[in-house]
């Protein structure tokens, strides 16, 4: 049988095409007029789909190095942190303070739980608070989304001149984030995620506070040096050389973006897409990972007992050409990890539904007759949303 290999990783995810041909089209040299005009149209287009007044600027690495250059231009050796972790990226907020010689104050939560307010209250006040605090929005290992509202106003009350860190990697384009209306000091973000394209481009967003906190820290940095960065991008360029294709492939991305009526579009449509995807596990007898609030990035399915999600991924892989995800680290052979975040519909989502029963009765995990119930849900779940709508007949 033919067989497509699809992406339903929630990063590197599903490429748009244009963005695809933007990035292979692309031979200007960036010390050009020709080209500043494309990286000034970009920043412009990105400051729109983060709804911010915020400046941003664009980054050659992955979303771990805007968080690190997020995390050294507004710190000092030394200094007092708050940490919010309950999954393996709060886990590398704390790695990279660590690495940088600062006093973390961690606070956990079992992975699979979300933070809220309750988690910051008590913890910024007093002489010696942090002075900075560092979360996620959308904890991509375990499908899990954190209330950055609810932690953003809890903050803020406690102190008021504190800097707010949000790894938006997963969660720009999936979930409500509120950069301005929020006071969020720094958002990051990465290409290979809700912008539908290849790795190796992240972006950020900056607020004034920020700004203004960079000229005392003294965290050393260089190529991660953001007022370099301002400098050189308000000009059309970049500090040093950029990543020329996958610019243009932003670009292209983000005017593609929209067309589907900007971020709340996009968010929307990944929002739904999960949904459909909990309909389908609820008819199945299956479980999300975890009690948080579920991301709309992408959903953690818990394996039935007894059965590695290994094999689950290797099935749907060969058999089909569908990629999913593992779980991270311990969470491994416990669970798969299906994206919806950025260039999927729901035609994808239901056939990646079907191809799942398919595999799970295969491993002796799910009954033949039960085979479509997943299906039958998420179709349900889609005339319910449309209004039951009928297709147009033409002709």
């Amino acid at each position: 049988m033919l067989k497509k290999e699809r992406l339903f990783t929630p990063g590197p995810t599903a490429l748009l095409p244009q963005a695809q041909a933007a990035m292979a089209a692309m031979t200007l040299h960036h010390r050009t007029a020709e080209f500043r005009a494309v990286v000034t149209q970009t920043l412009q287009r990105l400051q729109r789909f983060l709804d911010t007044r915020n400046e941003v600027l664009l980054l050659a690495s992955s979303g771990t190095g805007a968080m690190e250059a997020a995390l050294t231009n507004v710190t000092s050796p030394g200094e007092r942190v708050l940490v919010l972790s309950a999954g393996k990226f709060g886990e590398r907020w704390e790695k990279l303070a660590q690495a940088y010689g600062l006093l973390v104050d961690l606070v956990q939560l079992p992975y699979g739980e979300s933070f809220g307010a309750a988690q910051v209250k008590g913890r910024l006040s007093g002489a010696n608070a942090p002075g900075v605090v560092m979360v996620q929005a959308s904890e991509s290992s375990t499908g899990c989304k954190h209330d950055i509202e609810a932690i953003a106003k809890a903050a803020r009350a406690e102190k008021a001149d504190v800097l707010i860190l949000v790894d938006g990697i997963t969660g720009v384009g999936t979930q409500a984030l509120e950069i301005d209306a929020w006071e969020l000091d720094m958002v990051v973000g990465g290409s290979q995620k809700a912008v539908m394209m290849a790795p190796g481009l992240a972006y950020l967003s900056v607020s004034e506070r920020a700004w203004a906190a960079m000229e005392a820290a003294k965290t050393p940095r260089f190529y991660f040096d953001l007022r370099r960065e301002r400098k050189s991008q308000a000009q059309g360029e970049t500090a040093f050389t950029p990543a020329i294709g996958l610019i243009a492939a932003l670009n292209a991305a983000l005017e593609y973006i929209e067309g589907l009526g900007g971020r709340a579009g996009l968010t929307a449509n990944a929002e739904a897409l999960g949904a459909a995807t909990r309909a389908a596990l609820g008819a199945l007898g299956l479980k999300r990972f975890g009690q948080g609030q579920p991301s709309g990035a992408l959903t953690a399915i818990e394996m039935p007992a007894g059965l590695d999600a290994g094999l689950v991924v290797k099935g749907l892989r060969q058999q089909f050409g569908s990629v999913v995800a593992n779980g991270q680290g311990e969470m491994k052979g416990q669970m798969i990890r299906v994206a919806h975040l950025g260039y999927y519909d729901f035609a994808e989502t239901l056939s990646l539904i079907a191809q799942l029963e398919i595999v799970l009765a295969q491993l002796g995990k799910l009954e033949t007759a039960k085979l479509g119930t997943g299906v039958a849900a998420a179709q349900r779940y889609f005339l319910a949303e449309t209004g039951g709508q009928k297709a147009s007949a033409k002709g």
